[in-house]
């Protein structure tokens, strides 16, 4: 069945998306990519920044920070929304709420934006791979870093309007595949040189495919808690039960865990970085201090990361779920889980499935996270590695957008039926 504007839906999503990797292709004026590329390589937590600017850090771009910010200010305000009884008010008043968060968000994401790109270019020219710097060169950097950062957000929600995906989402997910070739080209070269085994590459394929299959089982694992109502059947003259079902995800967090974990594991080697090149010793020794413990190839680092992984696993899945309003909805709506008596057990009983599902999945992210530094530790190749977040990243998109695309699809059949 032919569906002309589905067709002109995925033209213009396929525009926007190709848009914002010409943006991400230009660089800023006064980088040497060569030194940032092996800067990167280096420091994994940048690394993993770069996948949540789309590809705009690799190589300084005019949307240097991507939808970074945006994200950024996203969670901020949803953390927000939780503790600030305003804020909270206006999530519950629907989509006209909705709408001024949004705008807040908006409003925020332009000094985050500002901040970001300051902190970043004074790291990556303490580095080396910034090579002009000079005020004028940093506030023509800084206002284009910022300016580029609102145009990819606002293509972002144009792409969203069409509702083939989240536009935000996909912007990020391109510029991991957009990466893939790069990564395979830098492996085949290193193993032309000698640098690296056939069997190396052969035990990081399987593994690649052994954590796309986990990631799909993870991603799609949900936990139906059994829901009943109390209906009055009016046809009958009798009281009855509709039977329902409270869907509870393994992964409820998504990668916003590893975001906070990130920004957190990065803010001490930026510390590092200015305290290095104080003119005072013991500012520069606790500066190497820092870095030492903060070296993302070293086992503190990672346990240190999974542990945060871990941490905000739980710390983002309670705030998203809230057992006692759950608890109080199903009350006020005349509903129970079946065996659990209405009210405070009812709120402990979906706190204990909660946290018995939330476990197993904050191992998972984890794992997931510092999954490339173990590979990389383990293959000493270091031009490829899986990176579990990206594919946590790219399947959840994928699954997600096939689902919206099936749901458009559905509804334009129906309506013409």
């Amino acid at each position: 069945m032919a569906l002309p504007d589905m067709r002109r839906r995925v033209f213009w999503v396929v525009a926007l998306l190709a848009l914002t990797r010409v943006i991400a292709a230009i660089p800023l004026p006064g980088i040497n990519l060569d030194q940032l590329a092996s800067f990167l390589e280096q420091n994994q937590a940048l690394s993993l920044l770069n996948l949540f600017t789309g590809g705009g850090l690799s190589n300084l771009s005019l949307a240097l920070l991507g939808v970074g910010p945006y994200i950024t200010a996203s969670i901020i305000f949803q953390l927000l929304s939780y503790t600030i009884p305003s804020l909270e008010q206006l999530q519950k008043e629907g989509e006209m709420g909705r709408r001024k968060i949004n705008q807040y968000t908006r409003i925020a994401t332009v000094p985050l934006a500002f901040l970001q790109s300051y902190g970043t270019l004074t790291l990556l020219r303490n580095s080396g791979a910034i090579t002009a710097w000079n005020p004028s060169t940093l506030l023509l950097m800084l206002l284009v870093s910022t300016a580029g950062s609102m145009l990819l957000m606002w293509l972002g929600e144009l792409i969203s309007e069409h509702n083939l995906g989240n536009g935000m989402s996909l912007i990020i997910t391109l510029g991991i595949v957009a990466n893939v070739n790069t990564s395979i080209f830098n492996t085949a070269s290193a193993i032309q040189v000698g640098g690296a085994a056939l069997t190396n590459i052969g035990i990081l394929g399987l593994i690649g495919l052994l954590t796309l299959a986990a990631v799909i089982m993870v991603n799609e694992g949900v936990r139906q808690i059994p829901i009943s109502y109390a209906r009055n059947l009016r046809t009958r003259g009798l009281l009855g039960r509709v039977d329902s079902t409270l869907p509870v995800k393994i992964n409820t967090a998504g990668v916003v865990p590893i975001i906070f974990a990130v920004s957190l594991v990065l803010f001490p080697s930026v510390v590092a970085q200015f305290l290095k090149v104080s003119s005072n010793a013991s500012l520069v020794k606790a500066g190497e201090w820092i870095t030492t413990v903060f070296d993302q190839n070293s086992w503190t680092y990672m346990i240190i990361y999974f542990l945060l992984v871990c941490l905000f696993t739980f710390f983002y899945t309670f705030i998203l779920i809230k057992p006692d309003e759950m608890a109080e909805n199903l009350q006020r709506q005349s509903g129970f889980i079946p065996g659990v008596r209405p009210g405070q057990e009812t709120a402990t009983h979906i706190t204990t499935i909660i946290s018995r599902l939330t476990f197993p999945g904050a191992i998972f992210l984890g794992l997931i996270a510092v999954l490339p530094t173990v590979i990389q530790k383990i293959s000493h190749i270091t031009t490829l590695s899986v990176g579990g977040t990206s594919v946590l990243i790219v399947v959840s998109v994928v699954l997600e957008t096939i689902r919206q695309v099936q749901a458009q699809i559905a509804t334009r059949t129906y309506d013409t039926a």
